[in-house]
């Protein structure tokens, strides 16, 4: 799936971001209370850390539907991050500013989601 000066996963731009992303979502839940270990903080991690390895997940497939397919899981974790983040500040488990700068990253992510996806999806049937 390589393509104009990319050699791995690592090479692209939306992988480089979800890992920011995901280490500004460890960031964020390190001071969460201790009995939210299992809870909220585990579901936050490992929803921005599924963001970036289905990225480098679909890179490795033998196919642009199959790329496509893990491009849009991890479209759905970057949601499920969103929407765990949105939940947190209403229950004020993070300041509210923290989670503000991090969903203005998940949307700038999102953004390049969507656009990889339509960029690699063109031509191909998706059904």
């Amino acid at each position: 799936m390589a393509g104009g000066g990319v050699s791995s996963y690592r090479d692209l731009k939306v992988w480089q971001e979800a890992m920011v992303v995901a280490v500004q979502a460890y960031g964020i839940t390190a001071a969460f209370p201790r009995e939210e270990v299992f809870g909220m903080t585990s579901q936050i991690r490992r929803a921005a850390t599924s963001v970036a390895t289905n990225i480098a997940e679909g890179y490795s497939r033998d196919s642009t539907r199959s790329y496509v397919h893990f491009l849009k899981v991890s479209q759905g974790s970057l949601k499920e991050l969103e929407t765990l983040l949105l939940i947190c500040d209403r229950v004020s488990l993070a300041p509210s500013r923290d989670v503000a700068r991090l969903l203005i990253l998940c949307d700038e992510l999102g953004k390049m989601l969507r656009s990889l996806i339509r960029s690699i999806s063109r031509g191909v049937d998706n059904d």
